[in-house]
């Protein structure tokens, strides 16, 4: 099996034998939806397989190839009468450069419209019944004319719109000091942006444009140019259209199973469990009745098996390392933080009454940046996902996989450890543990210098969660862990278990649970100078601590339980950890059935 990843060219990948994931039974849902259509998806979900498929479905000059394109597909046995009827032209905004003083960017907006436009004049010359004027300065006037040219044809435009606001959003998150006022004007009064829409949406009544179909990763954009595209339909909430793009668990089985009867030495069902944690958990509409994996990290996982025989190394595919700057973007906003705390702080804490789709410029600029307002903001850029409803029907918001939790833990490492030194010191007491589960050196880390650093911040910790917070960020590491944080089990939530990757077992690392409870100064009856001054030993023997410690340690056998039996484990390595404050850290390690105080 030779798998398209990377690849966003439908007809390369069906003239090539490349595996593909039908979707083109949704054509017919898609006509009937409506005439001009919106599509939101996270960054590298598939919409530009998605439009090219379109592309070379609609496209009159792709009418010979249709039977080698679709034939075996669902829409060769049953196309609709528009299939090869339509000049297509085609815009993709991430192409336009985001960078310079506003009159750049006008420039090369105006300069990617004008090659598309040249580029359809070139593919259909044979159609055209008279002279199209390409404007160097004036993109809309080009397009004015080439609509004029259409009229004079027996066909009508079909307009594909790729990544419409990625320039856009660029714009607004960089760091340039005059990013901001950049954007306000592109898209406010008479920005170019909206009067690119104003044309299209002119263009739509009865100028030669029949349907126009648009994709993007959030509603920034499409808020402020509402008053000049208010004609759109908006399909990314819609139920049926959950699964337009993502694989769904079943899909994924299958083509496991497939590889290992093509050779593989690895199982199947280890392989699906593991993408299941790194991949899974994707639902874009509250009556979606199944979540979906991430189709480019899938396809990177599949090309992985197919041709080295064995998972990736790196479970995130370097070219979602954009999606950080999203975070960054958010960690910056007032509360920003707040939010990613709350969010991987499990028990689906974010909640909102409904998602935020307005996003304009006044509001991105102006207006409160509350939770729903961010948590909705990281949905549309895939960071978030609906997972229910809560109380008062309110919305729950999760963080969808591992590889979306281990962005949110790198930022947050980021912040909390921007000294080199302090993160190499991380790493080795890391080490230790992974190898030795000596919890020593890294617990001597957090009471020296990262307790300091954490209850120092700008928000309101509930001190467990604090502990918590303080290990999940020195201890993430997907090169060797499925590191969860919050991990169901049966009988409740575990604090942090450390998992070993399937394909990682061959190294020495150890499975790992730890169970953190907290205990105040007030609650000890001591100073902060007395529980510096006495021994790990004895604190741990006294009564609070004990009881604290065995707390710990009764759920910590409970949860081991559990992870034991679903993944198979034999040698888990469990610890009750209890913070005194913000002064010391006692632990209890337990081999088996014995339980021993780490002095």
């Amino acid at each position: 099996m030779h798998f398209p990843y990377g690849l966003s060219d439908f007809g390369k990948v069906r003239e090539q034998g490349y595996w593909y994931l039908d979707r083109t039974d949704r054509i017919p849902v898609l006509e009937a939806a409506g005439d001009q259509l919106i599509f939101l998806r996270p960054r590298r979900f598939g919409k530009s397989l998605l439009l090219s498929m379109l592309e070379h479905y609609y496209d009159l000059n792709r009418a010979e190839q249709f039977e080698a394109l679709f034939g075996p597909l669902a829409i060769g046995q049953h196309p609709t009468a528009r299939h090869n009827q339509y000049f297509v032209l085609k815009w993709d905004f991430s192409l336009v450069a985001a960078h310079g003083e506003i009159g750049a960017i006008e420039a090369a907006l105006h300069q990617h419209i004008n090659d598309r436009i040249y580029q359809c004049i070139d593919d259909y010359q044979s159609h055209w019944k008279g002279a199209i004027s390409l404007h160097p300065h004036n993109a809309l006037s080009s397009f004015e004319s080439l609509l004029g040219a259409v009229r004079r044809t027996p066909h009508k435009l079909y307009l594909l719109i790729d990544e419409y606001d990625n320039f856009a959003n660029e714009v607004l998150m960089a760091a340039h000091p005059g990013g901001q006022d950049r954007y306000q004007t592109l898209l406010q009064g008479e920005g170019l942006m909206k009067t690119v829409f104003k044309s299209v949406k002119a263009a739509a009544g009865g100028m030669g444009l029949d349907r126009v179909f648009i994709t993007g990763v959030s509603p920034v954009v499409l808020s402020d140019m509402t008053s000049g595209y208010n004609v759109g339909k908006d399909l990314f909430l819609l139920p049926q259209f959950n699964d337009l793009c993502g694989f769904t668990e079943g899909e994924v089985a299958a083509v496991l199973n497939q590889l290992t009867q093509e050779g593989g030495d690895w199982s199947a069902d280890k392989a699906l469990a593991t993408m299941r944690t790194f991949y899974n958990g994707y639902r874009f509409s509250e009556e979606a009745g199944e979540s979906l994996y991430n189709p480019t990290l899938s396809l990177y996982f599949f090309d992985a098996l197919a041709t080295q025989g064995k998972y990736p190394r790196q479970m995130l595919d370097e070219n979602l390392a954009m999606d950080r700057n999203k975070l960054i973007y958010i960690a910056s906003m007032p509360h920003g933080e707040d939010l990613l705390i709350e969010a991987l702080s499990g028990d689906d804490r974010v909640l909102v009454p409904e998602l935020v789709q307005r996003f304009g410029v006044a509001d991105v600029l102006a207006a409160v940046k509350d939770q729903p307002f961010m948590a909705s903001l990281l949905y549309f850029f895939g960071i978030l996902t609906l997972a229910g409803e809560g109380e008062l029907a309110k919305l729950i918001l999760r963080i969808p996989n591992l590889v979306a939790r281990g962005l949110y833990v790198e930022r947050l490492r980021e912040r909390w450890l921007p000294a080199t030194d302090v993160r190499a010191a991380s790493r080795a007491a890391a080490e230790r543990l992974y190898l030795e589960a000596d919890l020593t050196p890294l617990c001597a880390l957090i009471e020296q210098s990262y307790f300091a650093v954490l209850s120092n911040r700008d928000y309101r910790w509930t001190n467990e969660l604090m502990v918590k917070f303080a290990f999940l960020t020195l201890l993430f590491d997907d090169r060797l862990y499925m590191a969860v944080s919050e991990l169901e089990t049966e009988r409740g939530y575990a604090d942090l278990a450390l998992i070993v990757r399937p394909d990682m077992r061959r190294f020495q690392a150890l499975d790992l649970l730890l169970e953190f409870k907290y205990l105040s100064l007030k609650e000890l009856g001591l100073s902060g100078e007395q529980v510096q001054q006495e021994s790990r030993d004895a604190m741990a023997q006294r009564p609070a601590v004990a009881a604290k410690l065995d707390e710990a340690e009764a759920q910590a056998r409970d949860y081991g339980g559990t992870l034991t039996r679903r993944h198979g484990l034999t040698d888990l390595r469990a610890f009750a950890v209890v913070a005194l404050g913000v002064e010391r850290l006692v632990w209890r390690r337990l081999p088996g059935t014995a339980a021993k105080i780490t002095s």
